[in-house]
């Protein structure tokens, strides 16, 4: 095993790690496989199941884990089953949907027709409004087993039908890590009251006292952290869980020491290219060091806001803005593209949209996260992650193995001529993004996008 070296190596010694045993996690490679394994541990679960999500659609894909959620808890009455989703993304349907229904709606509606059985549905208020932050946290809990993914509830996340989502997935069988990130829902948001049933009433009225109780828990947040007992050594395979909210948490610490640490190689996945300045002068630092960076992003087409329709909505302005940012990126740094020291991937396959996001340092450390390293991930939602260390390289197939899976339908861009450049955007989305960069509003956007 190497040696742990300098200040950054030292804060990565320090981290409190839960042994991992290796036949106890596993790579799942496909969506398909995803949406499987979602259904066999809500099958054979016999303690616990904690659905946490952003959101959780009740599409055909979410009607079916509903009715496998109903099932299991009628087979066992005792079988402890809650949902926690964001509370003001539920309060709304996807960007387009002229449904009069909301999530919110619909989950009153399963538990009507349910009066027999009761699977709480919670929302989570993490602000007063989606713009100024959101509950991000991922993670589905089943008994000894957290299946670890950005993925939320839906169609396209579990492939219900052809068209597909594409995230990371792992299955982790350690009762630590699951009791740890269970122990943190119950403490932090079950028992508050802040926190609103979705399943039972409407959800209440924005009012002062209710934004003064949000801002209470949004405070707590900040200082908050997953706490267990149990170390693992640096000498073995170890899990630790990472939450934080704010640009000065833990998590954020620990992604900035993970990437600062890179001796060799730094992969990035992130499907929104809209680092924060401070990261990319990161990355910069490390390529004038004669480090390798790969960064792995969705093409403008994967983003889940790209319309292949002609008619027009402002939303369909996000894709463009990303990809007008990763051209900039690339033509500042076009010389360490050119000496290969810089390799950026674009993801696109077909009309399928791209989720992939984490890190990979050296052989040695792997981050899997639901955090988009950009600005509204590091100052504004409530991220979690959890880091993998493997000394003794013995997750080195597996991560090979993705990595083969994810860069499959990847395109490497050698010069950012390559690149589309906003003359060529179709006109109403070249006019307007025009106007946004002449007025500094891209750069607005930017910062909560």
């Amino acid at each position: 095993m190497k040696k742990f070296t300098g200040n950054y190596h030292s804060f990565l010694k320090k981290l409190k790690k839960l042994p991992q045993s290796i036949s106890g996690i596993s790579t799942i490679y496909k969506t398909k496989c995803f949406r499987k394994i979602l259904l066999e541990k809500i099958a054979n679960s016999k303690k616990y199941i904690y659905i946490v999500a952003l959101y959780f659609e009740m599409d055909g894909a979410g009607k079916d884990i509903i009715k496998a959620l109903y099932k299991s808890k009628r087979i066992t009455p005792k079988l402890d089953i809650k949902i926690i989703v964001d509370l003001n993304r539920a309060k709304r349907n996807r960007v387009g949907e002229r449904s009069k229904s909301t999530n919110a709606d619909l989950y009153r509606q399963i538990s009507v027709e349910n009066p027999l059985v009761e699977i709480p549905i919670y929302g989570v208020p993490i602000s007063i409004s989606e713009t100024f932050g959101v509950f991000h946290l991922k993670g589905f809990i089943f008994d000894n087993f957290v299946v670890y993914s950005g993925a939320n509830i839906n169609n396209s996340y579990l492939r219900q039908k052809c068209q597909y989502r594409y995230d990371r997935y792992h299955l982790i069988k350690n009762r630590q890590l699951a009791i740890t990130m269970k122990s943190f829902i119950d403490n932090y948001f079950i028992s508050s009251k802040v926190v609103q049933r979705l399943d039972k009433s409407r959800i209440s009225k924005k009012n002062f006292m209710l934004n003064i109780s949000i801002q209470k828990l949004r405070k707590k947040l900040r200082n908050c952290c997953y706490t267990f007992t149990r170390f693992a050594s640096n000498d073995e395979l170890s899990v630790t869980p990472l939450i934080g909210l704010g640009k000065k948490n833990f998590l954020n610490k620990t992604i900035l020491n993970l990437m600062y640490s890179t001796e060799k190689i730094m992969v990035i996945c992130t499907p929104y290219f809209n680092f924060p300045n401070f990261l990319m002068k990161i990355i910069e630092k490390l390529l004038f060091e004669g480090k390798k960076i790969e960064i792995i992003t969705a093409d403008k087409t994967a983003n889940d806001f790209f319309s292949f329709k002609k008619k027009f909505n402002y939303i369909h302005i996000i894709p463009y803005l990303y990809e007008n940012n990763l051209r900039l990126f690339v033509k500042r740094l076009q010389y360490f593209i050119d000496t290969q020291d810089l390799k950026i991937r674009v993801w696109k396959n077909g009309i399928n949209s791209c989720h992939l996001k984490g890190m990979w340092i050296d052989e040695n450390w792997q981050l899997i996260t639901g955090n988009n390293l950009n600005i509204r991930s590091w100052r504004l939602d409530l991220e979690n992650a959890i880091l993998i260390h493997d000394p003794n390289k013995i997750l080195k197939h597996q991560k090979k193995t993705e990595l083969k899976h994810i860069k499959k339908y990847t395109k490497i861009i050698k010069n950012f001529k390559e690149i589309d450049d906003i003359k060529s955007y179709p006109d109403k989305i070249r006019i307007i993004l025009r106007k946004l960069m002449v007025t500094k509003i891209d750069k607005l956007l930017n910062n909560i996008l």
